[in-house]
């Protein structure tokens, strides 16, 4: 198995990766349409006695709950990008290494 069977194995893998992070993601976003459905029904003023600070809090611990998924949801494509874009160098250059090679001075300029 040679290096270019290798990448194609590491970009199928993502592929796949990618593939299964759609399908929690549609299925994330019907679970937050549920819930959207459940508070606009639920939760109104007078579920909170005329409580002000309990209304905001509630709505921050939703809030705080959605930019933790987003930001998880962020790091993890980060790091996928990142993986890609070293894998799609080193292809780069090895590809270029021969003339490369062919063309390097030592260092004498």
């Amino acid at each position: 198995m040679d290096r270019t069977d290798i990448y194609l194995g590491i970009l199928e893998s993502t592929a796949k990766m990618q593939q299964n992070i759609s399908i929690i993601l549609e299925a994330k976003a019907a679970e937050t349409e549920k819930s959207r459905v459940w508070l606009a029904h639920h939760v109104h003023p007078g579920y909170f006695e005329h409580d002000h600070e309990s209304q905001v809090k509630l709505s921050l611990e939703i809030h705080e709950q959605l930019v933790e998924l987003i930001n998880g949801l962020t790091k993890m494509e980060w790091g996928l990008g990142r993986n890609l874009k070293i894998l799609l160098n080193q292809d780069q250059q090895e590809s270029t290494g021969g003339l490369a090679g062919f063309f390097d001075t030592g260092g004498v300029g």
